[in-house]
């Protein structure tokens, strides 16, 4: 997750499908085949820059590994 969006909050539009291999646990050899989703998130640029001064409907679109993701 980029450090410029960690603790932002986001509104989740889509699961990504199909669900991809756990690159997290994978590069550390615990994966065993073990596979998660990536979300396109939707976050208002107010959210990211606060002293935002663009449109109020400009916002960001990415797409997060699942395990990087928090309910609030």
């Amino acid at each position: 997750m980029p450090l410029y969006l960690r603790g932002k909050a986001g509104t989740v539009e889509a699961v990504i499908e199909p669900p991809g291999i756990d690159n997290e646990e994978e590069a550390y050899g615990r994966n065993a085949g073990m596979k998660r989703h990536y979300y396109r998130v939707a976050l208002p640029m107010t959210e990211i820059w606060p002293d935002y001064v663009g449109s109020p409907r400009d916002g960001l679109r990415i797409e997060v590994f699942e395990t990087w993701l928090e309910r609030i």
